[in-house]
């Protein structure tokens, strides 16, 4: 099972490091064991926190209150929790390469 990403009933954990004032929001394959995630929006004033809940919660279909930072508020890299997603997108949960 990859690192960056665990089931809790019907929660998902997932393990991220963030690129803020990409050209782009997308999720950019594994950085170590997390998934990389580039978003638009600067890493001021919790700019880039809001644009990541509000772009995952799109991604996910659920609303951004179902969407929790639970640890890395002022880090790039971040442990979120994701209530009662409604699907997953492509390259989400991707797999670890066998290496």
């Amino acid at each position: 099972m990859p690192d960056h990403y665990q089931w809790h009933e019907d929660h998902l954990t997932l393990h991220c490091v963030l690129q803020p004032k990409a050209s782009s929001d997308a999720f950019a394959g594994l950085q170590a064991d997390r998934l990389k995630i580039r978003i638009t929006a600067p890493p001021t004033d919790g700019k880039a926190n809001a644009h990541l809940v509000k772009y995952l919660a799109r991604q996910f279909g659920v609303a951004k209150s179902n969407i929790e930072i639970v640890r890395g508020q002022l880090s790039r890299q971040k442990t979120l929790q994701i209530h009662h997603p409604k699907h997953i997108p492509a390259g989400a949960l991707v797999e670890q390469p066998n290496t």
